[in-house]
This record gives structure tokens, C-alpha cells and sequence, in this order.
């Protein structure tokens, strides 16, 4: 669904209006509704009083202020008034909930907006560059006469931006899974050799980067999804390689714990602002804005890995390097609850 700021500015604009109006509608219903118990009560008073002093059971003013009479009657009526009292302050709190929760509705969806155009306008970037690489790579090759080993560097150009633009396309599709229904296909396996063969492949990728891989020998086997671990690891490797220099090392761990393995990715990057560290997860989210961001990127990658980890019962925790950086890691259990044929959503 299409989201107009214009369109949620207007609505907010008149939910002012309307609770404005209801609040002074309600005000001078609680006043005229206060005046009306007061005049009730001093009419009361004075017909009982008349009533007394003409049966001489009080003969002044102040001796029937203190009969039991009136202070039955004084009570009954001031309870009314706090009743009156009450139920306006319950109507004006209920008023400024309301406010309060359109004010948070409407930064929400001006939010969600602005991260769906910056995905949209990253996501564009994202499949164009690599396709008019890909195309000036061809067209070089057709029109030119090259040499064996240029051909060679132009096509492994070529291949490279490929990947690239399958990364991205998987991204897209997966997701799209994870909005309708993921369903984790857990296997008993062993992820100490995911691990290795993604890292391998992701070494051929990025030549030009020193990614290292520190696994702890003889490790568990545990049940997870080969697919989705495999796109938990890439992602995270890739978003290491995209927030850090090319001089930067980025450094994958794999080691046991009590309960469970544990997955690191350690880079020597910016590192996180402490504001962004609970919206890194988020859908769409990129922090700054798209059209001044250098890096690259269409704001899923951390929204899959964190979803595909709550499909394996596990959790994603970031912490800060040293010197700088961050630090990813995840914390599989060794046993997932309820089974491991599970469907997880």
C-alpha cells in the first residue's frame, strides 16, 4: 500500500482538530455538569433547612449545618462532584493516549516511508551497476582486440559483478520468505563444514580482502538449515567487508560453548552508533541518507540474518571490537526445542 506523507500529515492534522474539539466539547459539559450539582445541592440544603425550622427541630442556619441531615447531604453530593472530576480526568488522559499514540503512528509510518524509498532507491542502484558492468565488460570484449589474460580479468570482472547481482536477487527473494512463511529445513549436519565452504567461496569473491577463519576442531553436530546458515554467514561476512576499509581484516570465528556453538564475525570498521544498535535489525533500515551513502546495500541483509537465527530458537548479540569495529555473534543451541522437524515461521 502507497503512503503519502501529505496524506498522513492531513489525517493527523484533522485527529488534532477532532480531539481539540472533543476535549472543549467534554470541558464545558464537566463545568456546566459541576454547576448544575452545586446549585442542586445548595437548593437541596435550602429546602431541607426551611423544612426544619419550620418543625423548630433547628432554629438557626449554623444548627442545621451541624445536623446529620446535612452532612449526609453534603457528602452525597461531594462524591458526585468527584465522580464528575474523575470522569473528566479519564477523558482527558484518554484524550492525550490518543494524541500521544498518533504522534507515534504517523513517526512510525513517516520512518517506514523513508526507509522503503531509500531501500527502493538502493535496491535500483544495486541491480543497474552490476548489469552496466557486466554490459560494458561484453561490449569491450566484442570490440576490441584483446589479449588471452585481458579477456581472462574482463570476464572474471564479469563473473564477480554476477555474483553480486545473485546476492542481491537472493536477498530480495529470501526476504519475501521470511515476510509469508519461513520454514527452516533442520538437518543434523555438520556446520563447522558450512562454515569452511562458504568462507572459501567468499574468499574467491572478495580476492582483494583478507578474510580469515579461526574453527575450532571437532565440534558437535547440530541440527539447522544448510540455506539459511549459509545466508546468515555470507551476510554478516559481507557487511564486515562493506563497513570496514579493504586494508581491514575481517575475522570469523567458530567455537563450542555450554549449550551451544558460537559464530563470530569481527571487523575493524566505523563500528555501530549506540542509538542504531536496535535498528540494525530492522527491515530496510540503512542509518544516513541514501543519496549522500557511499556503501552499498539495500537494508535486508541483517533483517534476514536476525530472522533466520529466531527460526533456529537461537539469538544474534553485537558487540564492540577493540580497538574499533563490531563484533556479530551468533549462539546456536545444540538442541532445539519441540524437535528438530519443527516448522519455525
Amino acid at each position: 500500500m502507497n503512503r503519502n506523507p501529505e496524506n498522513g500529515h492531513r489525517l493527523r492534522l484533522i485527529s488534532y482538530v477532532v480531539i481539540i474539539y472533543l476535549l472543549l466539547a467534554f470541558s464545558w459539559w464537566a463545568i456546566l455538569l459541576y454547576v448544575k450539582n452545586n446549585d442542586a445541592f445548595y437548593a437541596k440544603a435550602a429546602y431541607m433547612e426551611l423544612i426544619q425550622k419550620g418543625t423548630q427541630r433547628v432554629h438557626t442556619s449554623e444548627e442545621f449545618y451541624l445536623t446529620s441531615e446535612y452532612t449526609e447531604l453534603k457528602r452525597k453530593y461531594e462524591k458526585q462532584e468527584l465522580m464528575i472530576f474523575g470522569e473528566a480526568m479519564v477523558f482527558v488522559l484518554s484524550l492525550i493516549a490518543g494524541i500521544f499514540f498518533i504522534n507515534r503512528g504517523y513517526y512510525r509510518e513517516v520512518q517506514l516511508a523513508r526507509q522503503k524509498k531509500n531501500f527502493l532507491m538502493s535496491v535500483t542502484h544495486e541491480l543497474k551497476s552490476p548489469l552496466a558492468s557486466i554490459r560494458l565488460v561484453l561490449e569491450t570484449i566484442q570490440k576490441r582486440d584483446l589479449t588471452d589474460e585481458q579477456k581472462k580479468q574482463l570476464t572474471e570482472s564479469a563473473i564477480k559483478e554476477n555474483d553480486r547481482l545473485t546476492s542481491v536477487v537472493h536477498n530480495l527473494l529470501t526476504a519475501t520468505r521470511l515476510d509469508t512463511m519461513y520454514q527452516a529445513n533442520l538437518e543434523l549436519m555438520s556446520l563447522s563444514k558450512v562454515v569452511k565452504d562458504e568462507i572459501s567461496r567468499m574468499k574467491m569473491i572478495f580476492t582483494e580482502r583478507k578474510i580469515t577463519l579461526d574453527c575450532e576442531e571437532n565440534l558437535p553436530e547440530l541440527y539447522f538449515d544448510r540455506a539459511g546458515m549459509i545466508s546468515v554467514i555470507s551476510n554478516l561476512v559481507e557487511n564486515a567487508i562493506k563497513y570496514s576499509s579493504i586494508t581491514d581484516e575481517v575475522r570469523v570465528t567458530l567455537s563450542g560453548a555450554h549449550d551451544c556453538l558460537q559464530l563470530r564475525v569481527f571487523d575493524n570498521g566505523t563500528g555501530v552508533a549506540p542509538e542504531e544498535k536496535f535498528k540494525i535489525f530492522e527491515q530496510f533500515y540503512r542509518s544516513g541518507n541514501e543519496e549522500t551513502r557511499n556503501t552499498k546495500g539495500t537494508g535486508l541483509g541483517l533483517y534476514i540474518v536476525k530472522q533466520i537465527v529466531l527460526a533456529h530458537q537461537a539469538k544474534i548479540t553485537l558487540r564492540e571490537n577493540t580497538p574499533k569495529g563490531s563484533i556479530f555473534e551468533v549462539s546456536l543451541p545444540l538442541k532445539i526445542k519441540n524437535g528438530p522437524k519443527d516448522s519455525i515461521g
